[in-house]
């Protein structure tokens, strides 16, 4: 691991250059019902029913010594689609 992390200690070159890439799914969820707001003597109702509205990949490629990031957002597809 310290080998690894060792790499984020070297300069700067733009013939080798240090890139971390990452990938995330997320879902696209809205509420499903407003939430009440508080009234004198009650207190706020959450409902936790949600809206699926499907699911994305947040790609992310990071460049840390050159201070770049460069994000993609892409639908996300199964083995079915």
């Amino acid at each position: 691991m310290e080998r690894v992390l060792d790499v984020y200690k070297r300069p700067y070159n733009p013939e080798n250059p240090v890139i971390c890439m990452d990938e995330s799914p997320k879902q696209l969820i809205a509420e499903g019902r407003p939430n009440q707001r508080m009234k004198p003597g009650r207190e706020s109702r959450v409902d936790y029913e949600y809206i699926r509205h499907g699911v994305v990949n947040v790609f992310i490629a990071n460049e840390p010594l050159r201070g770049k990031r460069f994000t993609q957002i892409t639908e996300f597809k199964t083995m079915k689609d």
